[in-house]
């Protein structure tokens, strides 16, 4: 996967499946990875869909992957997971910290905090102001480093694909949605961040703060196109996308029918260099997103083929957009 920010041209990695992992182990390694790579580090965070790896890594905590259908399971992924993220910034702006949440809970025993710490009397002189109660042995906070790079933090990048929950949720945090979706639905997501941002002091354009993803391919023609995704990205599509969301897939009993489903989405975008400009320049009118994440399934797709769609991408696509510069933006407003 590569993120780029479409004018400042910053590349960064992406995270977690948050619900299963450990918030201050989270917040740690994130730090590390962004003082590694000297601020460029963007912090990413998904729900978790893939059962194979969501049950198996949050079993500690009954962590199930959920396809955002609002049952039960659904909910306890939410609450798991939107208690972990917020905790994780928390360990990034504050010197320490003392989580009495549903789910995790810091210092543990959080009431009585962790008693008789041997080398209290250490942390107590070298450590962070309230770190140790005033008895002297007794852990009642905990100071995370390092902090990151970047200050406060990393921004902070949410994967959604059809949950209004999940945009009102970065909405109100600032957190950048990463939407995972066609650009007609995209549009009535990025509504909705922009209106419940506003509701919680974020008054936001259109766009800003907003990352859209597309699988790209330089192709000859068409019928280039259809072939590219038949050899790089079908497989993957139908394995690993259509069996944890079927209706990507569904009646798609041919490889004929199956490029046709995975053209029919948008999500897409391939063709000519003339063609890909069009479309994108189409897309671009309707959600003009600060953020691009381009995606290629390496290894199926080969390592010179990856390099070279993304070379044509930022010399001749990237600048026929038309593209705000919603730092300018925001500080007009």
């Amino acid at each position: 996967m590569w993120s780029q920010h479409v004018k400042n041209a910053r590349v960064g990695a992406i995270g977690y499946v948050a619900a299963t992992r450990d918030p201050i182990r989270m917040a740690e390694e994130m730090a590390v990875l962004d003082h590694m790579t000297n601020g460029k580090y963007f912090a990413g965070f998904a729900r978790g869909y893939q059962a194979r790896w969501a049950h198996i890594l949050g079993q500690y905590v009954d962590a199930q992957a959920t396809s955002s259908d609002g049952g039960e399971v659904d909910e306890r992924n939410r609450e798991l997971f939107e208690e972990r993220v917020l905790q994780v910034v928390e360990c990034w702006r504050e010197e320490t910290v003392a989580f009495d949440g549903k789910y995790y809970k810091a210092p543990y025993p959080y009431d009585t905090g962790v008693a008789n710490f041997p080398a209290a009397g250490v942390a107590q002189r070298m450590g962070a102001p309230g770190e140790i109660d005033a008895d002297g042995s007794t852990v009642r906070r905990v100071s995370v480093v390092p902090k990151p790079y970047q200050d406060p933090h990393p921004p902070v990048f949410v994967a959604v694909s059809s949950s209004p929950e999940s945009i009102r949720f970065c909405a109100r945090n600032g957190f950048s949605p990463v939407y995972f979706t066609p650009t007609d639905h995209l549009v009535e997501l990025a509504n909705v961040y922009v209106d419940e941002g506003r509701k919680h002091g974020r008054d936001l354009a259109f766009g800003a703060n907003q990352t859209i993803v597309r699988w790209p391919h330089f192709s000859r023609d068409k019928a280039h196109f259809r072939q590219q995704l038949a050899d790089y990205d079908a497989e993957f599509y139908k394995n690993i996308y259509g069996s944890f969301f079927p209706f990507l897939v569904e009646g798609a009993d041919t490889q004929d029918a199956l490029i046709d489903r995975m053209v029919d989405t948008g999500i897409f975008i391939g063709g000519t260099v003339e063609d890909t400009i069009a479309e994108w320049k189409q897309t671009y009118e309707r959600i003009p997103a600060e953020y691009i994440c381009l995606i290629w399934h390496y290894a199926m797709c080969p390592k010179e083929t990856v390099i070279e769609e993304l070379e044509i991408f930022m010399e001749k696509v990237l600048p026929e957009l038309e593209i705000p510069d919603y730092d300018q933006v925001q500080a007009a407003e």
